[in-house]
């Protein structure tokens, strides 16, 4: 199997530039000295997650009558929202199928660009999608697995090997893993000495079992769809799983509370807004579940519904 290379991620790069944030590091005033920490806060993007680099550099990729023809594309919320935005750039209709338990801020931002949204069963997503594609057909513009979207994703990992070139350890959440397979690449291409870990939710941790046994274990949507962390629901696919064996160097997991605790800190400490699945980076860091030394972790999303942020506000502030 190709995997993406650092080449592709260069281009990946200067295919989006014009359209996604290059996102700052900041550093983190509050963390341990002896840990230092700084955030890659992807919650900045314009769609309010890092989704953008993936579905832009997917978009421009395409030949420009195959792309006329609109695009299909299939996300619990911030892949919606990516490629709803670029399709609204590039003039061009798009069809997104969204599961019904899809957080309402997401459905109705991924309207608001402009998409007509598809609302289906829970873990019929895909299904539904094949179904549009053959309708309309539009282009599917997959979350995670394709190496375009992989190498936009890992347009960050650029960024961070810039601005931070004797960073230690980079800290990034896994879902379906098209940012860790992205940014484990450039890392590991520009910073080799780094080390980069994945976090993933306890109740929904398919991937670092997968990783254990050295293939790919299914969990069941009803296991996966416990946790808070609603972007954090996918499975690695094959591709994903691949760059996932050959760029991590560890996975963790948080549990939920955990998670809700770093959600308070990011809001108190770092004056972010994070959705719980953008959190979970941080969470791993202030369990300590990841080696000391110089730290990134990657934010990588604020598209929360304010009901839940408030609820988790209201268990007062962090120590």
């Amino acid at each position: 199997m190709q995997l993406v290379t650092i080449d592709d991620i260069r281009a990946a790069a200067d295919r989006i530039r014009p359209v996604a944030v290059r996102t700052p590091l900041l550093q983190a005033p509050w963390a341990d000295p002896e840990r230092p920490l700084w955030i890659k806060p992807e919650n900045l993007q314009p769609i309010g997650a890092f989704k953008i680099r993936g579905a832009f550099n997917a978009l421009a990729k395409l030949d420009e009558p195959v792309r006329a023809r609109g695009v299909v594309a299939y996300s619990s919320g911030n892949h919606a929202q990516a490629v709803a935005y670029a399709a609204r750039a590039y003039g061009i209709p798009a069809h997104i199928v969204m599961p019904e338990d899809t957080p309402a801020v997401k459905i109705e931002a991924t309207r608001a660009y402009g998409a007509e949204v598809v609302l289906c069963e829970v873990g019929k997503r895909e299904v539904v999608a094949d179904e549009l594609v053959e309708k309309t057909g539009g282009v599917l513009v997959p979350p995670f697995d394709h190496p375009d979207v992989i190498a936009g994703q890992g347009t960050a990992g650029l960024e961070i090997s810039h601005d931070l070139p004797e960073v230690e350890i980079v800290v990034m959440p896994v879902s379906g893993g098209g940012l860790a397979s992205g940014i484990g690449t450039a890392i590991k291409a520009l910073c080799p000495n780094a080390r980069v870990y994945g976090v993933e939710p306890e109740l929904a941790a398919d991937a670092q079992e997968s990783l254990q046994a050295g293939h790919r274990v299914s969990w069941s949507v009803e296991d996966r769809n416990r946790t808070i962390a609603d972007g954090l629901r996918s499975q690695p696919s094959e591709l994903t799983f691949a760059h996932l064996q050959h760029v991590l160097d560890g996975l963790v997991t948080v549990t939920e509370d955990e998670i809700r605790e770093a959600v308070r800190v990011l809001a108190h400490k770092s004056h972010l807004v994070v959705e719980p699945s953008g959190a979970v980076s941080v969470a791993a860091y202030l369990k300590g579940a990841i080696p000391a030394g110089t730290t990134v972790a990657v934010v990588s999303g604020g598209n929360i519904n304010p009901e839940m942020f408030q609820e988790i506000l209201s268990a007062g502030a962090p120590a």
